[in-house]
């Protein structure tokens, strides 16, 4: 059963906060190879594909983008959303989601506040650190196209889909 839940408009930024931080404790992969990459892209698709959902995903280790797809309805804005997401995750080594909330809650934005130039970062809800046990920070995943709370929990929920699939493999 997924535990992820979109942002609700009336969540203290505290409490969100507190929420993604459980979220990216929580869901660390045992490895990432390129086939479980591929595998975690495909099933974030899937859920999208099967929502009808316009999203572009993306699975990158160390730089390398090791799975992307767009889905229809999508066009190269959503891979520039993907980049900028993507970057904002290995500089903080944090959720684009929970970077920008964390400046919101000291009463600024990042566009504002991080002094980074807002054409090549951005800190949306959308991509996601990927934290292998034992090494850290290896990669990101990353989903654009819809609204970023919904962005966000699309990535939580196959995350969690995919550890509970390689749990009982």
């Amino acid at each position: 059963m997924s535990t992820h839940t979109p942002a609700r408009h009336t969540e203290e930024p505290g409490d969100l906060i507190a929420r993604l931080e459980e979220q990216e404790r929580r869901l660390r992969l045992p490895r990432l190879d390129n086939d479980d990459a591929w595998r975690l892209g495909c099933l974030i698709a899937d859920l999208a594909q099967e929502r009808g959902a316009a999203v572009t995903v993306s699975v990158r280790r160390a730089g390398q983008r090791l799975f992307h797809r767009a889905l229809p309805g999508t066009s190269v804005d959503n891979d520039a959303w993907l980049d900028r997401k993507c970057r904002v995750v290995e500089r903080y080594g944090a959720a684009s989601y929970l970077v920008g909330a964390r400046f919101r809650a000291k009463g600024s934005t990042f566009e504002e506040s991080s002094r980074l130039d807002p054409d090549l970062y951005a800190a949306h809800g959308g991509a996601f650190p990927l934290h292998v046990t034992g090494t850290g920070v290896i990669g990101t995943v990353a989903v654009s196209g819809l609204p970023q709370a919904e962005d966000h929990a699309l990535v939580v929920e196959a995350l969690e889909r995919y550890l509970s699939d390689t749990a009982t493999a």
